[in-house]
């Protein structure tokens, strides 16, 4: 076997894979409950933190002089 039919094979079981990890946590309620709220509270700190750091980034860009 190749390398490259080596890493497809293992794409394509990985892949699979995760599309069961999904289908039992979207077939589970309590699994399903708590994926919601680990989505809720990524979401809930990353987004806001992620935007944070943008605007602060951007407003110490903006204080540099231009070399034009």
């Amino acid at each position: 076997m190749t390398q490259e039919n080596a890493r497809t094979v293992a794409d394509v079981v990985i892949a699979s894979a995760g599309v069961a990890a999904a289908y039992v946590v979207l077939t589970t309620p309590p699994l399903r409950r708590l994926a919601m709220q680990a989505a809720r509270l990524w979401l809930g700190t990353t987004v806001p933190a992620f935007l944070v750091d943008t605007t602060r980034q951007a407003w110490f860009e903006s204080r540099r002089p231009r070399l034009t």
